[in-house]
């Protein structure tokens, strides 16, 4: 277990490094890099995690093909099939086949492509000037699927092309994965591969989160402030404690309450020159229209072992940030407050055990305002009584357990 302790630096205190896959200390630590960025559970150990590809690739050339179909489409309805998720199309639903061990990869894919922001975005994509390109762009072949998805009427399809590009990417399909990383590594292709500027700043303010990090030394009262920005709100699901979390509010409320670093989590004053207890705290600063949670379910215990805690965590299907946080935990105008109401749009639960498992979604359609649970390539309607039942139990080993609780803005911006 890497402890770490703060290095004398000049220019500012600084925060004791966490070391990349490392279980997470007291200490709210930060890896920052550029767009991205992935924040450790709060309290007790948190799960490995990696990188995200952060470099763009080279410019590729425009094309005309999207923009010479939209001028085809004549009625609201023709446009409906481009830009509306694959579960609202009069064929129904359509799952995707299990190609081994891609259940995880298939519940992410139906939670992009059911994102009707997501999807506009996606269609404006400059298509690749060759085969070779093509086979390796992940937008392209993303769209591909799309397309395959909506044309037929088959219950379900391979993602064999997609899979192929990925695995092109180095990102090994036929293992276990974990779904708030692959999120990640997904979204960060996605970014690096779509060459237009302007829809990489739509795809950005979809899913960016902006926080506001602040450190005050308790003897002299300097205080640093930092802005970062993450795709994923890591919450944890036990509090300083290593208590249960009993809300989804509870959750947040931990996540943004105010620490005291003391003793070996003591950061270095440049003013005071040496090691001083700091107060750290967090303000939200911005909520984007598609909002990822990641619920810290895994966590390493003192033997170094992965767990999974799989205690009952209700959370809501309105969430207003306003009600749960303080004015002392957003840092925010009003103008930005008054769009913080949210109304649940999808879930990734996890069944098993942290060593092996199930993942499957629980989407609602934005267009029918209907639930479906996307099983592989079994889909099938379902109530808000059944996706109340991934809050979770201790007690049901191979029961679903909420994992990525996916919010979307009440009020478009």
């Amino acid at each position: 277990m890497c402890d770490g302790t703060a290095r004398r630096v000049r220019g500012r205190p600084r925060l004791r490094g966490v070391a990349e896959g490392l279980p997470r200390l007291r200490l709210r630590e930060f890896f920052c890099h550029s767009a991205v960025l992935l924040m450790g559970q709060r309290s007790g150990h948190q799960e490995r995690s990696k990188k995200p590809e952060m470099s763009l690739s080279e410019n590729m050339m425009a094309e005309e093909d999207i923009k010479e179909e939209n001028k085809e489409l004549k009625t609201k309805d023709q446009r409906l099939p481009l830009v509306f998720g694959v579960a609202d199309l009069k064929n129904g639903a359509v799952g995707l086949y299990n190609m081994g061990q891609t259940c995880c990869l298939n519940s992410l894919l139906q939670v992009f492509l059911m994102n009707i922001h997501f999807t506009r975005i996606l269609r404006r994509i400059t298509v690749p000037p060759n085969a070779s390109l093509k086979r390796r762009n992940v937008p392209y072949q993303m769209l591909l699927l799309l397309e395959k998805m909506q044309s037929g009427k088959q219950k379900a399809v391979f993602p064999t092309d997609l899979a192929r590009c990925l695995s092109v990417h180095r990102m090994d399909l036929f293992m276990q994965h974990d779904a708030a990383q692959l999120f990640l590594t997904l979204w960060n292709l996605l970014k690096r591969q779509i060459k237009d500027q302007d829809l990489v700043t739509k795809l950005s303010d979809l899913y960016t989160i902006c926080v506001q990090e602040h450190l005050a030394c308790q003897i002299c009262s300097s205080e640093t402030k930092r802005n970062s920005n993450m795709l994923t709100l890591p919450l944890p699901v036990l509090d300083s404690n290593s208590h249960k979390l009993k809300t989804l509010e509870d959750c947040l409320q931990c996540f943004f309450h105010p620490e005291e670093l003391t003793g070996h989590n003591m950061c270095f004053c440049e003013y005071c020159e040496k090691k001083t207890p700091f107060l750290q705290s967090m303000k939200l600063v911005h909520l984007p229209q598609t909002l990822t949670i990641h619920l810290k379910r895994f966590c390493f215990e003192r033997s170094a072992n992965v767990h999974k805690l799989s205690h009952c965590l209700p959370f809501p299907q309105e969430l207003d940030f306003n009600a749960v946080l303080t004015e002392q935990q957003s840092q925010a105008h009003d103008s930005e407050k008054a769009a913080w109401q949210y109304e649940l749009f999808a879930v990734v639960t996890h069944s098993g055990s942290a060593n092996s498992g199930h993942y499957c979604a629980y989407i609602r359609s934005l267009t029918e305002r209907k639930w479906y649970c996307f099983n592989d390539s079994t889909v099938c309607q379902v109530s808000w009584d059944d996706v109340k039942c991934t809050y979770g139990h201790s007690d049901l080993y191979w029961g679903q357990t909420a994992y990525l609780l996916i919010y979307m803005k009440k009020h478009a911006q």
